[in-house]
Order: structure tokens, then sequence, then C-alpha cells
């Protein structure tokens, strides 16, 4: 057998699937297609389903219900080392007492490659995550972040048509995760693998996805770009997922292009109509509000007011951060340049922004923001 006979990039249909444990429900219903050579996050808070999915394409837990194709082939029943898929954990999984090459050789030599081939992937793949120097290391004498790395050419050695990921950079430093994800986006292009990665942390996923499927409570709330889902979340619960983000509960009357919520007084305006007749929310990004002293009123298209008192405010630099407390006892957070003197704590201030940036959603009760 040689790697030639391997293919790349292969595309995956995850169709109808569920995941039982005896009475409860990991996975509910679940579809999606990965398309060839992308980079898809699976993202959701802890116990939404995503490891599930994931383990279940691997071939690490069988199906309950549903089919799973990795390119035209059915994979429900092939056992996990039959697949042809690379895997990396959040724990690395070296063998201690074998040198680096020798675990990144290691599923070379389970699948007959020939010992010159072997020698010349492996060089290859350390080449790939900047580790050729330590080749004859073990993994004791390597820091965490190299056994990282060391993991991560193992699992693409042998070029595998879909690489897996569950949250690899979960047990390293801030700092180290920001600088081997730019070194995974860069080994995603060019090894043109197809790319599955779970996540809990939302920033991550933005950084390294083509694009995000969002799990909660065993089922996908909504797949797509972090541009799309930022922008444009179809449900409350991505809204405040992805990113930070106010949210405005009143209660709401539907006019012919546009509905309004009256909200601690006053009467607000979003853009497009209430999908059902259930209580409607409007989700606000913290740089679309404006903080602007009582009495200035509309102006360059910030039509919607609300009064409050500042709760808190933090310098960020570039920045300034408030959380406004209104009437109601909601609050509301924004983000302005510093380009004018802060307003104090306790001050009275008008918060203004324009209603095309206020999505108007279905009040699903959701209350978090992210994790991580």
């Amino acid at each position: 057998m040689t790697l030639d006979t391997i293919t790349k990039g292969a595309a995956i249909d995850i169709r109808g699937v569920s995941k039982f444990y005896g009475n409860f429900t990991a996975l509910d219903d679940v579809s999606l297609r990965v398309e060839p050579g992308e980079f898809m996050s699976f993202l959701g808070p802890s116990g939404s389903g995503k490891t599930t999915t994931l383990n279940l394409i691997a071939g690490f837990t069988d199906l309950s219900a549903g089919e799973i194709r990795l390119g035209a082939q059915s994979i429900g029943h092939v056992p996990a080392h039959k697949r042809n898929i690379g895997v990396v954990f959040q724990h690395y999984a070296l063998f201690p007492h074998m040198s680096v090459a020798q675990n990144v050789a290691y599923p070379l030599k389970q699948r007959g490659i020939a010992k010159a081939d072997r020698a010349r992937a492996v060089d290859q793949a350390l080449q790939k995550v900047q580790l050729e120097r330590f080749a004859h290391r073990y993994p004791s004498e390597l820091s965490g972040g190299q056994q990282q790395r060391v993991a991560l050419a193992r699992a693409m050695v042998f070029t595998p048509s879909l690489l897996l990921m569950d949250e690899p950079l979960g047990a390293l430093d801030k700092k180290l995760r920001e600088v081997l994800q730019l070194e995974i986006r860069r080994i995603h292009r060019d090894l043109g693998s197809t790319f599955v990665y779970v996540t809990h942390d939302q920033e991550e996923a933005l950084v390294l996805s083509d694009r995000i499927a969002v799990f909660n409570k065993g089922r996908i709330e909504q797949v797509g770009s972090g541009h799309q889902l930022y922008t444009r979340p179809e449900t409350l619960f991505v809204g405040q997922f992805i990113g930070e983000s106010s949210v405005l509960r009143g209660t709401h009357r539907v006019g012919a292009d546009e509905t309004a919520l009256t909200v601690a007084g006053a009467t607000l305006v979003a853009p497009g109509k209430a999908r059902t007749d259930a209580a409607q929310v409007i989700l606000l990004r913290p740089e679309s509000v404006m903080v602007q002293p009582v009495g200035t009123g509309p102006k360059d298209g910030m039509t919607n007011i609300l009064g409050g008192t500042v709760r808190e405010m933090l310098y960020l630099g570039a920045a300034l951060k408030y959380e406004v407390t209104l009437a109601d006892g909601s609050n509301v957070i924004a983000r302005t340049p510093t380009q004018h003197e802060p307003f104090a704590i306790g001050s009275a201030v008008e918060l203004a922004w324009n209603p095309k940036d206020g999505t108007l959603l279905p009040d699903d009760g959701s209350t978090a923001g992210h994790e991580g």
C-alpha cells in the first residue's frame, strides 16, 4: 500500500442521526452536510451533542438511528480503524516509550506503508508542525504545545480524507492556543483534508472555521459562517452564544414592515414582522449602541432611544465598555470608541441605536451567553 491510494477531502453527510442512552436522548434527529475540504466546527455548551456527533463519525459510538456517509460510502457499520479518519484529542495519547518520529509513523506502520515511504511522510508531517528537529525526542521531553503538535502530525501523516479534533487545545494556555490556532488554519490549507473541530469556545470557532454548526440540547440550532451567525442569528440561543449581546424584552405590536416593542416605557422598532405570536425580543450587539447625554435624542439614524443609569464602565484601550441599567432593572451592554470623556458610574445617560442594527427574535427563554 502507498500513500497515493488515499483520497483527500471527503464530504460528510449526516442524515437523521440520533443517539440514545436508555431513556436519555444525546442526539435528536441531526442532519448536516460538510463539504469536501471544508473546516467545520461543532460549537455548543457541555452536553449539547457536539462530541457525541464527532464520536459517531469516528466510529467510537454506534448509531441509534440515521446514516452517516463519508464520501460515497455509508460508514455506520465500518469499524473505526477502517474509516481512514485522523483523530486528535484534548489529551494527546502519545506512546511514552516511542520517539516523536515513531509516534508519528505508527499509523503508517499499521497501514502497511513501506519503510522508505513512512520515513518521507513522517518528515513531511513534522515539517508541517515545525517539529522536524525533535524527531528523536520522547514525549516526556516536550512541552504541552509540542506534544499537541506531535498528536496533530500523527493524525494527518497518512493524509486522511477527514480529520476530527475534539477540544485539541483545551488544556493549553491562552497565548499558546492562539499560536496553534494559526498553525491549524495553515495546516488545513496545506493538507486539503476535511476538518471537523469540536469546541465550546466561540472565539476559537470564529477564528478557525469556514462554517460553524451550533449545537444545543442534542440538536443543531443553526449552521453558517461566523459572520452569518453573528449578524443574522436565527434563534435567541445562537444570538447569545455567539459573541456578546443584550436582550430587550417587552410587549410587541406587529406593523406592516416592522415590529414595535415597548421596553421600560419606551417604544422601540425592529425591522421585520414577528415570526410567531409568541413573545419577541430585540437582540443588540454592544458595538451598535451609542451612549450619549440625556436629551441628545435621535441623530444619524439612531432613532431607538432608551434612558438608563451607568452601572459599570471599563476602559479597554480602543473602546469603552458600559453596562447600563434600564428603568425595568434590565441591563444593556454598549461598546463605544474612546473619543470622549467617559460617563461616570451612576450617570444618567441615553442609549441610542439604528433600528436596523437590532435583531427581532422569538423569545425562547435563553438567558445565558457562551462558555469559554
